[in-house]
């Protein structure tokens, strides 16, 4: 006797997508795009299938439905839009539907003049049992069908009948469900509002804004340059740790070891008399200070960011009140950081197995808890793989309870699945390699990889240029033309994108010698930067950023595709919203010294055009216009002019 087994079912549903680690965690979407969901249906035979989708919105409580269609290699897929924020769900059903196999099948008989009197008997009886349930409407017109069909007078009423119109629309309404596979196990896509998936941040030091050289900065001082910060078109003003420093082992200029009299020290060595995580650097200012600071961003269209950096300075309060919080040497002291060959012994890292970890991780969620009270609703999280990832999954999601619009941006430079794993416990934003992708074959399948692979689901990247800790080397050895493309790129290729502000916009590019990065580090020193200064770099930043709020096509990561190019020294990608309102074609020199040229490709089948093309293009930063009426066109970019291009793409009407 063969038991637990379903025979009489054909269809079986498998790799669905989208979903991360087998439904382990939700995939993410922002407000206002659209979920693709595809899946494996295969079937023995050649009998037709029928396949549905159903999806809830969050507190909704019936379902929706979309049938799914076939697009190649048994590979099925259907769509429906997120409007709002919270988690979705969806679930799949599929089967081989007998009705619409003998509707194909009849349609291929009598157009090849076969004789149909048996398939219009069969099609009575499928007719006749669809009609037992189908609504009031619809059951009387299935039987007079039916009651035709069976008229062996009428067969030709009754042939053309079922090559009708009508016909054809009864029976898409009036699928034949019998031994159905379903995909039950409900997949969850978490839906975020649209500022997680665009963001523009500059990142300044708060003691560093003052106009006097010299002079510690603060809080006004930070306050003063807000409408330098809007002007340029920034939304995210991130600012390293405001707590108070640690004077134990405090580190000096260039990471001395030890520092000399009146030397500020590393804003990441959190902690000292003063307090801690839950207290302000008195330099700066006071918590009204701070709080009028957020405020007064706010009004400007702004978001102040909080850096939080979970390790403390010797001197942490937290090191006399919870010493099971920290490992102890054999010797007494307390083991401070350390990456070798690099020693942070300014930083004690916090021990996640402590025996207390439990309250541990409660006073790890206070501070956050403490600092949305005051305002602040981003974090920049500093290292998070050097703590637990379920310790992040556990914290972010206690958090976003209460407040699911917090941004989480991790700060992880480490092994990709360790970065994948912290997006996919609910990092917000992530900071990606793009850092070091510097040539067209690394660039293209890094972007491949994070736009087409299965991190989409999960991954949503922020690209910088450069960070206080990172000055990378194609930044050292090159110029102004080096800068001003790097920008382009992050600017463009990413919908989230930030800089390390001034020392960016000023092109600064002095490195310790053979590394990665700043000699007379701003981490260790109070810096003087002229705010009103500007350059060709900083005009760029402007209208970059203003056609990034301007053109909805280059506020997504999703929809960059790369156009063909015959030289590899020009990468050119086209960015458009899935209606083609608003086309972006990105144009950029990757060679900071030289002329290049080459054909490039516009894609006709993205942009739907069939036949000669006719493209109006406008250079959002140059103002530069031009006509191209071929699939291929010529490109040439002087860097010394310009290293890349911004184009606006219209096409002629006739094409739309």
């Amino acid at each position: 006797m063969i038991k637990n087994i379903q025979g009489k079912r054909r269809v079986i549903i498998k790799n669905v997508r989208p979903q991360v680690d087998g439904g382990l965690y939700p995939a993410k979407r922002t407000v206002g795009e659209t979920v693709k969901v595809s899946a494996d249906i295969i079937s023995d035979g050649h009998d037709y299938k029928r396949a549905f989708l159903q999806f809830k919105a969050p507190g909704a409580k019936r379902w929706s439905s979309q049938e799914m269609f076939h697009e190649v290699n048994d590979r099925w897929a259907a769509t429906f839009p997120v409007t709002q924020t919270g988690d979705y769900v969806f679930k799949l059903h599929a089967w081989v539907d007998h009705f619409l196999t003998w509707y194909r099948g009849f349609l291929k008989k009598a157009e090849a003049g076969i004789e149909v009197k048996v398939e219009l008997l069969e099609g009575a009886i499928m007719l006749k049992s669809l009609g037992q349930k189908a609504s009031k409407n619809w059951k009387g017109k299935l039987l007079d069908y039916a009651g035709l069909f069976e008229d062996k007078e009428k067969y030709n009423k009754a042939t053309q009948a079922v090559l009708g119109s009508d016909f054809a629309q009864l029976v898409e309404a009036h699928p034949m469900i019998s031994n159905e596979a379903t995909f039950d196990h409900e997949l969850a896509v978490r839906v975020e509002d649209k500022r997680t998936n665009f963001t523009t941040w500059y990142e300044i030091f708060p003691r560093s804004t003052s106009p006097r050289p010299g002079a510690h900065g603060t809080f006004k001082d930070c306050e003063k340059l807000l409408s330098r910060v809007v002007a340029m078109g920034f939304d995210v003003l991130y600012l390293p740790p405001i707590h108070p420093i640690g004077e134990v082992n405090r580190k000096g200029k260039n990471n001395a070891v030890e520092a000399a009299p009146g030397e500020p020290g590393s804003p990441w060595a959190i902690g000292s008399k003063d307090g801690g995580h839950k207290s302000i650097h008195k330099e700066l200012g006071t918590f009204k200070d701070y709080e009028s600071l957020i405020k007064k961003a706010k009004a400007m269209g702004v978001d102040i960011a909080l850096d939080l950096a979970l390790q403390c300075a010797p001197d942490h309060p937290y090191v006399k009140e919870h010493p099971k919080w920290f490992k102890w040497r054999p010797d007494g002291t307390v083991q401070y950081a350390e990456n070798p060959p690099k020693k942070y012994q300014d930083i004690l890292p916090i021990n996640f197995e402590s025996e207390d970890w439990e309250n541990l991780w409660e006073e790890m969620k206070s501070i956050v808890l403490f600092w949305i009270e005051h305002g602040v609703n981003i974090f920049r999280v500093d290292n998070p793989h050097t703590k637990p990832i379920p310790f992040w999954g556990w914290l972010i999601g206690e958090v976003k309870k209460d407040h699911p619009e917090t941004i989480f941006l991790s700060e992880a430079f480490t092994k990709p699945k360790v970065m994948a794993a912290l997006a996919k416990v609910g990092f917000t934003q992530s900071y990606t390699y793009f850092t070091w992708r510097v040539n067209k074959y690394e660039l293209t399948g890094y972007m491949n990889e994070l736009v087409h692979s299965e991190s989409r689901e999960y991954f949503r990247p922020n690209f910088w240029p450069n960070t206080p800790d990172i000055l990378p080397y194609h930044l050292q050895q090159h110029g102004e033309n080096a800068f001003i493309a790097r920008f382009a790129l992050a600017a463009t290729l990413s919908s989230n994108y930030g800089m390390y502000g001034p020392v960016y916009e000023f092109m600064n590019n002095v490195p310790m010698d053979g590394k990665e990065e700043y000699f007379n580090s701003e981490k260790y020193e109070i810096k003087h930067h002229d705010w009103k200064k500007s350059n060709r770099l900083t005009d760029i930043i402007i209208l970059v950023n203003k056609a990034r709020k301007e053109h909805e096509a280059l506020q997504s990561t999703w929809n960059m595709q790369f156009c063909e190019v015959q030289n590899d020294q020009l990468i050119a990608y086209l960015k458009a919203t899935d209606d083609l309102s608003s086309i972006i074609l990105v144009v950029v020199n990757l060679d900071p010294y030289n002329r290049q040229s080459g054909y490039l490709q516009m894609p006709l089948e993205r942009l739907k055009i069939k036949g000669r093309p006719n493209f109006k293009l406008h250079d959002l930063v140059t103002e530069d216009q031009f006509t191209w009426t071929d699939e291929w066109n010529y490109i040439e970019l002087d860097p010394y002019q310009f290293p890349f291009h911004l184009f606006q793409v219209k096409m002629a009407e006739s094409q739309l």
